[in-house]
Formats: C-alpha cells, structure tokens, sequence
C-alpha cells in the first residue's frame, strides 16, 4: 500500500511539473507567436504580428585638423538599432526603438591640448559626452510610446522623436536628440497643421541618459555669463517641463505661413514667425523660392534661478533676430542666397542640447546660438542627378560676430569667421539597396582677432572637420 501510494504521489509531482516545465525535447515556448495560426483581424494579437519592423546600422568616421601646434583628435563609431510599430488596433498604435553605439578605435577623447585645457569638441559626440571613458555601455532605449490615430490626426504619449525649429533631431552623429512627453498633431482643419505638446525629459544627442529638462540644460559646454564669469546654469535650471506649440497655415497654393512657441516656466520663451512663397518659372518644374523668418526671445521670472550666476538667461533680458533667403529650383539644380541678423538687443539663447538653430544661414558643425550683434551671410548649391543617385552640396558663408572678449554678447569666446562645406552623398543600388554614404569636408577659417589666445582658435576656426558616414536601413 505505501508502495502505491509512493507511486501516486510520484505522478502527481510530475504532473505539476510538467505544468512548470517543458520537456528538453519540445520546442520552446517563450515565443507563441509562430504557433498561432487562425487570426482575427480586429485582434490585438493581429496589430501586434502585423507590424513593420525597420533596422539601421551606422558607421561614423569624424576628424578635426587643427592649427600648427594645437591638438587634433579622430573617433570612429559603428553602431545599429531596430524599431518595431505595431499596426492599429482601434486607432491605437505602439513603438519601441533602441541602438547601441561601440567606440571602436579613437584617439583619446579624455586627453586635453596642452596649450588650451580643452579637449575634443566634436568627436566626442560621438559617444557619451559626459563620459569620454565610456566605450561600451552605449546603448539607449530611444522611442517608446504609445500613439492614437484619429481622422488625419495622432497623438502621442511616451519617448519620441521630433523635428521642430527649436528641438530638433541635430541628426549629425550617431543618434538624434530624443523626447519624452505628449506631442500631437492636427490636421483637420482646411489648410491648417497644428501641432505641440507638453515635454518633460530629454535625452541630448550624445548622451546615453533621460534627462528632467532643467537637467538637460548644461550637458554641452556652457560658455560664460554676461559679465564674464564661468556659466553656472548647468545642473542649476529650475524646470520640470516645456511646452512648444506650431501652426502651419496655407494662405495659398504659393504662400505658406508658419508660426511657433516655445515656454520654458520660469526660464525663458522663444518664438518664430516664417513666411514662405514661391514664385512659378517660364520653364516647366523650374520655380523661384523666398522666405521671411523672425524670431523674439525673452526670459520669464528669474531666467531659471533666483542666484544670477546659476541662471540660463539674464532676469528681463532677451533678444531678436531676422532673416531672409531667396532662391531658385530645378529637377537638378538647388541655388540660394541666406541672409540672417541676431540684433545688439541680446544673446539669442537656446539649449544647445535640443536642437540646431532654426536661421536660414545655419551650416552644419557650426552654430550662431549665444551670440548678440551677428550678420551672417551664406550662398548653397545643391547639384542632384537622380538616375545616378548621387547628391551633390556646397555652402559657403561669412559670419561676423562680436568680438571675443565681448562676453555681453559672445558667449562661447567665437571670433568671426568664414566657412565652407562640400557634401557628397550617394545611394547605392543592386546587391546594397538600402545603404547610404556621405562626405561632409567642413573649413572655417577666422576674421577676427584672436588675441594670441590658442582657446580662441582651437575647434573653432582654422580648422577642418573631415565625416564619412555610412548607413544601412531595412
């Protein structure tokens, strides 16, 4: 009898064993998908096997050639990523995307110029600006958000990315700049897009971390205060959050106007108003283009903090800027002339964090943000040939800027400059569909006076900055 019991017992275990376990020899069974056969098209289950996965593999080689006797630094940087969206599921849609990012042989980002104290600028971007020892741990969950479809319209809730004048995507390294917060936009009415959130975390390009905004704002160097001093805003800036709103209003088949705002509480508000026009050529698919931009700035209660010296902008300071650009456009061809002018009013002051500047006159690898008083003037051509798959860019500008030792309206010590950049980018075909290569040359050269001062020249003018970029998208 206890023989019999010893035996029902036994395939009692095992059957609760079985309920726990699989057997070595049975398939696995933490991916059911596959086993599913029979599916209802308004499932969940569907949207999500229904889905569109996309990956993308990036190489990056960067190099700056400096002045005789100051230092010169290279990075190289290969890395890749996969995002998945699921289809709708009534109306609702969910995404996740993540990339890694191996710093597989570059000089030493953590050595310093001898001469200047400073280390690299650009190549440091690269990977983890606020940890140049960090080779590896370079991964990022990127977008994570759940979205509902209405209409034309959607919105959005989680980690996201998006492209506006006053954050942007700054996609001239291995990754853009992310965000995180409700974003939506509206396209419902007649001739009008509208679109905004409320943003509360920030992950900066270069960065591996989410950062709170006020703690995003700083992560770049912070230049100097008005009066001189090391800036102290970093880790300083009193802001949980921003909220940034644009609409896009068709006034006709050939004017467009476009109108955004941007409040930090308590730190400061930014916005632009931009007026675009195009004129028709005598020859078919060849038009005449030309815009108008203006953009007013000012701080709001103390500027980020109560103490001077830890504010992001001077208490009742701001500034104003505006510009211009006209232009011509052919199947092949792409010709304009840009003129912008920051005023004596103020530093035009943005976190250098969120994006690139919105100025008609922007080049890449250089900004005008943090500066007062500026005329910059810049002539592109863009040269296409479409059956070859090859794109051709050249700019060139000048740009005059207070003097260095001007800190009221120079805050990153920036002396005048020229600068001239060649793009060549070209799109394979064949066995490498899907992948993409780019050269981007850029030299800057100074008008200023440098005072016999290396910090005013280092990463900034007599210089060249060599990229090669190649991706890989499916």
């Amino acid at each position: 009898m206890r023989f019999i019991y010893s035996v029902v017992a036994l395939l009692l275990y095992s059957a609760t064993a079985f309920s726990q376990h699989q057997e070595i020899a049975t398939k696995p069974e933490m991916w059911k998908g596959k086993q599913e056969n029979l599916l209802d098209t308004s499932s969940l289950l569907y949207a999500f096997k229904s889905g569109t996965v996309n990956g993308h593999f990036r190489y990056f080689f960067m190099a700056t050639d400096n002045a005789k006797g100051l230092t010169d630094f290279y990075g190289n940087a290969a890395g890749g990523g996969i995002r998945y969206e699921t289809a709708k599921f009534k109306g609702f849609q969910f995404a996740v995307s993540g990339f890694y990012i191996f710093n597989i042989g570059s000089s030493d980002l953590t050595k310093k110029d001898p001469l200047t104290g400073l280390g690299s600028r650009y190549e440091t971007t690269l990977f983890d600006i606020e940890d140049p020892h960090n080779k590896m741990d370079l991964d990022r969950l990127e977008e994570f958000y759940l979205k509902y479809n209405f209409k034309k319209s959607h919105i959005s809730f989680g980690r996201q990315l998006i492209n506006t004048p006053f954050i942007n995507l700054q996609d001239g390294r291995m990754r853009p700049t992310g965000v995180e917060g409700i974003w939506m936009e509206f396209n419902d009415l007649p001739k009008t897009k509208i679109e905004g959130g409320l943003l509360y975390a920030i992950s900066p390009r270069g960065t591996v971390k989410w950062y709170g905004v006020g703690e995003s704002i700083g992560i770049y160097p912070s230049g100097v205060n008005a009066d001189g001093s090391k800036a102290g805003y970093p880790g300083n800036v009193e802001a949980s959050n921003l909220m940034q709103v644009g609409i896009h209003q068709t006034l006709s088949k050939k004017v467009t106007l476009h109108a955004w705002n941007l409040v930090v509480p308590k730190v400061f508000n930014s916005a632009l108003l931009q007026l675009d026009f195009t004129l028709p050529a005598q020859e078919k698919d060849h038009q005449y283009y030309g815009s108008l931009q203006a953009v007013k700035q000012h701080a709001l209660q103390d500027g980020g903090n109560e103490d001077p010296a830890k504010r992001f902008i001077e208490k009742d300071n701001g500034s104003f800027s505006y510009g211009a650009r006209v232009g011509y456009k052919t199947p092949i061809w792409d010709l304009s002339l840009n003129y912008n002018r920051i005023t004596k009013e103020g530093r035009y002051l943005m976190p250098r964090e969120w994006g690139r500047d919105p100025f008609f006159t922007f080049m890449p690898r250089e900004r005008n943000e943090g500066f007062g008083d500026v005329h910059g003037v810049v002539a592109k051509a863009a040269y296409s040939i479409p059956q070859k798959r090859l794109k051709l860019n050249v700019a060139g500008g000048y740009f005059k800027l207070p003097d260095v030792r001007n800190t009221q309206l120079n805050k990153f010590g920036m002396p005048s400059y020229m600068q001239v950049n060649l793009d060549v980018r070209y799109a394979f075909a064949g066995m490498f569909q899907g992948m993409d290569a780019q050269v981007l040359i850029v030299g800057k050269w100074n008008q200023g006076d440098l005072y016999q001062q290396a910090k005013y020249e280092l990463n900034k003018v007599n210089m060249v900055l060599y990229n090669f970029v190649l991706n890989y998208h499916f």
